[in-house]
């Protein structure tokens, strides 16, 4: 019987995890840069193989990966990872500054309300303290 009870404890608490809102979110994340990467290696492979058109006819190759060595590969790698690196520089940039204005935007607390909401806190715990018997 109490085998039964971890299970369903074991079950409720990953039913829990995974509907956690930041689970869902990075599968969410993974799926659309997964997407986005293949995008990113059709571009990468269109971009150098137009880029690089006369010195691929010059080696007597059709296309870039079938350089020598794996160098159009390689290549094709560095470029793509280049892409990806800048296109999250500049979304992390942006978020940034999203923050930034959001900070600029929200006034600080004011003093005196804090000062009064600590001294009725206080006089609340000192008013529990005398009731108790």
């Amino acid at each position: 019987m109490a085998r039964r009870a971890s299970a369903t404890g074991f079950l409720r608490d990953f039913q829990e995890f995974i509907l956690r809102g930041n689970v869902i979110e990075l599968a969410v994340a993974v799926i659309v840069g997964g997407a986005f990467g293949k995008i990113v290696d059709a571009f990468v492979t269109w971009l150098m193989s137009v880029a690089l058109k006369p010195a691929l006819e010059a080696a007597n190759v059709d296309q870039l990966k079938d350089l020598p060595f794996g160098l159009g590969e390689l290549a094709i790698a560095i470029v793509n990872f280049l892409i990806v690196a800048f296109v999250i520089f500049l979304i992390i940039r942006a978020l940034e500054k999203f923050m930034r204005k959001q900070e600029a935007a929200t006034p600080p607390p004011d003093p005196m309300l804090e000062s009064q909401e600590r001294l009725t806190a206080a006089i609340d715990r000192l008013t529990d303290t005398m009731n108790q018997p």
